[in-house]
This record gives C-alpha cells, sequence and structure tokens, in this order.
C-alpha cells in the first residue's frame, strides 16, 4: 500500500490536525488543578488509576506543539480543563490555570497553526457531583458561565471553537452503561443526562454568541450499526441503536426534536416540559465535528428497561481496542448530516484512530504499521466524499500522544507519538513519519 502519497489529492484549504483532551494529557497534579468527576470514578473503579501525571503535557507542551508542526499538520485540537480554570467554586480562578492556556494558544499560534478547542472533554469539576453533575439543569447554567469566560478570556485568538465532546459518551455511556465517570447504570439517569448534555450545549452557544460571533460547533461520535442478520428483530434493534447513539444527538441539534423511536422508551424518563428546551438546543452551528472508529453488530436482547438490544463485535481486523476497521462507516455519516441534516454545514472529522499494542523495538521505534493502514482507509474515503462534492473541511488524527485512555488507563496507545509515562520521553512513530514525508511537501 502506498500510504499516504495520496494526500497531495486533497484541497490545498484541506485542514490536517490532530487531536487531544485536558484529562488525558495535561496531568492533573501540575499548576493549581483541581479534582474531577474522573478522579473519584478512578479511585472507586480503575484502582487509582487516573489522569495525576498524564503525558505532563502541562510542563512539555513547547516539544508536544512543535511535534505537531514537525510533522506537517495546520491544526491542533484541545479542550480546555474546567478544572483548572476553576478548582475550588465557580467564581475563584486559577491564575496558574488562566496563564497556562494562554501560553499553550500563544505556542500554538506561533508555531503557525490553527487552535480548535473544545469547552468540554468529559473533566466535570468533581464538586458537581454533590448535585448530580449533568443530571442536574444547575450544571448546565454553570457551564453556560464557563463558556462566557473562555470566550472573554482567549476568545481573540481561536476562530472555532466546539462545546461539548460526545454527548453519548457524557450521557448513555457515562449513566447507563456506568463505564466512564461517574459510572452510574440507571435509565433516568442516562436519559435526564442525554437532554442537559444538548440543553448545556445551547446555553453554551448563547453565551459564546453575546460575546463574540466565534464559529460554534460540536463533536458527536458516530457509530455504524449493521444488524447480526436480516431477522425483524435484529433490524428493529440496529435502529433503536442508531436512535439512541446517533439519531437522538443530530435529530436535536439540526431539527429541534427527538427521534420517535428512541422517545417511545424514553419519553418517560425525561425532564416535564423537555420539548422547551428543543428550540434552544437546535440555535444552530457553523460548523459539525464528527468522531468515527468502528461499527457494531447489534443483536436483539430482550431488556427490563426496553433498551432490547445487545453490541457485538465483527470478523474483521481490529484494533487494540477490539474495535474493528470499518472505513464505510465514516463516508456513511458524512452524507447521513449531509443528505439528511444540512448540505451545508462544514464537515471536520475531529477524531479517528486506532489503539495498537506499540512497543519500542531493538533500535528504539514504533513500527505501528497496523495505525498507517487504518489512516489510510479511513482517509481514502474522505478524498471520495470530498470528490463527490461534500463539505468535508479538515481531519484530525486522534491522537497526538499516547495518553489516559479513560477506563483503560494507560494500557492503549492511540499515539502518533509514543509517550514513556515514566520519563515523559516522547518518540515519534512510523505513523508520524508518514504522514510527515508526504504533508511537508503539500
Amino acid at each position: 500500500m502506498d500510504n499516504f502519497s495520496f494526500l497531495k489529492d486533497f484541497p490545498s484549504s484541506f485542514i490536517f490536525g490532530t487531536a487531544t483532551s485536558s484529562y488525558q494529557i495535561e496531568g492533573n497534579q501540575y499548576g493549581g488543578c483541581g479534582k474531577s468527576i474522573w478522579d473519584d470514578f478512578a479511585k472507586r473503579k480503575l484502582n487509582g488509576i487516573d489522569g495525576l501525571n498524564a503525558c505532563n503535557h502541562y510542563e512539555y507542551f513547547e516539544e508536544d506543539i512543535k511535534l505537531i508542526k514537525d510533522l506537517g499538520f495546520r491544526a491542533y485540537r484541545f479542550s480546555f480543563s474546567w478544572p483548572r480554570l476553576y478548582p475550588e467554586n465557580n467564581r475563584e480562578l486559577n491564575n496558574e490555570g488562566v496563564d497556562f492556556y494562554h501560553r499553550l494558544l500563544d505556542k500554538i499560534l506561533e508555531n503557525g497553526l490553527e487552535p480548535f478547542p473544545t469547552l468540554y472533554h468529559w473533566d466535570l469539576p468533581i464538586r458537581f457531583s454533590h448535585i448530580e453533575g449533568w443530571e442536574n439543569r444547575d450544571t448546565c447554567k454553570h457551564f453556560a458561565d464557563f463558556s462566557y469566560f473562555i470566550s472573554k478570556q482567549y476568545g481573540d485568538l481561536f476562530k472555532k471553537i466546539a462545546t461539548i465532546n460526545e454527548p453519548w459518551c457524557v450521557s448513555w455511556l457515562s449513566h447507563y452503561l456506568g463505564e466512564h465517570a461517574p459510572g452510574k447504570k440507571n435509565i433516568k439517569s442516562a436519559t435526564t443526562t442525554m437532554h442537559n448534555i444538548l440543553l448545556a450545549h445551547g446555553w453554551s452557544v448563547e453565551a459564546l454568541r453575546v460575546n463574540k460571533s466565534h464559529e460554534i460547533g460540536i463533536v458527536l461520535n458516530n457509530q455504524y450499526a449493521e444488524p447480526l442478520d436480516q431477522q425483524d428483530e435484529n433490524i428493529n434493534a440496529t435502529k433503536l441503536f442508531d436512535s439512541i447513539h446517533n439519531r437522538w444527538f443530530s435529530d436535536a441539534i439540526f431539527k429541534g426534536k427527538y427521534p420517535e423511536l428512541a422517545l417511545s422508551v424514553l419519553e418517560k424518563h425525561l425532564p416535564e416540559n423537555y420539548e422547551n428546551d428543543l428550540k434552544k438546543i437546535s440555535c444552530g452551528l457553523n460548523w459539525i465535528g464528527l468522531n468515527y472508529y468502528t461499527r457494531s453488530i447489534i443483536k436483539f436482547e430482550k431488556s427490563e428497561d426496553n433498551i432490547n438490544y445487545k453490541t457485538l463485535r465483527g470478523s474483521l481486523k481490529k484494533t487494540d481496542m477490539d474495535w474493528e476497521f470499518f472505513p464505510k462507516g465514516l463516508s456513511y455519516f458524512i452524507k447521513r448530516i449531509n443528505n439528511e441534516y444540512d448540505n451545508k454545514i462544514p464537515i471536520y472529522i475531529t477524531e479517528n484512530g486506532m489503539a495498537n499494542n506499540d512497543k519500542l523495538d531493538s533500535n528504539g521505534e514504533v513500527n505501528d504499521s497496523d495505525r498507517i493502514e487504518f489512516f489510510n482507509l479511513h482517509l481514502r474515503e474522505i478524498l471520495n466524499c470530498i470528490n463527490e462534492g461534500l463539505p468535508v473541511m479538515g481531519y484530525f488524527a486522534w491522537s497526538l500522544l499516547d495518553n489516559y485512555e479513560w477506563a483503560f488507563g494507560y494500557s492503549k496507545r492511540f499515539g502518533l507519538v509514543y509517550v514513556d509515562f515514566d520519563s515523559y520521553k516522547r518518540v515519534p512513530k512510523k505513523s508520524y513519519y508518514e504522514f510527515s514525508k508526504n504533508l511537508l511537501q503539500v
């Protein structure tokens, strides 16, 4: 396979970048950062394996930004840490945190990169646990205040900003499946949070626009679903999965309503008068971010709460997360956004990548050929979409660095750059050099 030589065929305006998130890389023991719900979750569920050190990006950020520039990428997607900026309460700022993001943004711009910040990538300050976190509308109001602060403090340093990263993960994965912080397994909690996280988005957009005419987006994680077979019960289970995982969020954002199939199961768990919030939720976007990794095979399985499906993995080649290579799902969702929701909205692939069992070889190098194949397949799907006239404007490889991979701790490596978590030494992998070899010629 001819690796990335086809990158020259992308439009000159197309933005190649890479992405990270605050809790996964910064190290919350540095710079006066406060605790988040992930610190509590790690203590209770993950044997204390947390983001205390992570990649120590707080001290190594200049080296990390140089790695992005030297690779040939043109943009950097990162997130602001709410507990770093407001560690103790919602009023008192941590000046070390404020200064850190000024220095980070200055360094991004100094290196000729475009900043793509995200306001919320899961590290909710731990104090919100006392009011049930995202289950409480007051948290949404505080998030709007936080959004306004970010715009006021840093808004002249970036053009585009995302409100929420992956609302399905914030809500369903964390409050129904219990796999992420706060680790709840309750359908009412999950459904309430599915609504409130979208309301938080709507109020955040309003707060950002009060201060400045930002280009605002949200980042959705879409997962392609296929029925186990063509039996009606498995086909219907697949539609329910898609309705909850994908359409719940895109229908609300673009159409101002929730999908009827999901409502048939979840409406009784929604907050009273939830319909009154949908106009605010669908207040309009300047761009949409899609995170895409894999597909799920869906099988009917009866449950007490009528979430009558089970997700399985197929037989295709898999990553170290046991996720299949399924690049056609990426073009499917690009076309769905364009055909069913908004045929003009700019689309950015804000995350796409794979975990690999990366190790340093005897030469101190990392030959991650499977990752090169993964990127190659997905980037070709994107190029095909562009050639069909679809408005895909950028691609962010996940991730710049091996990092804290949430409930998996430090065991899953997604990075273009290998990280020794003891010494913090960074070692670019073969995928890094394959990108740079081609992008620096574009």
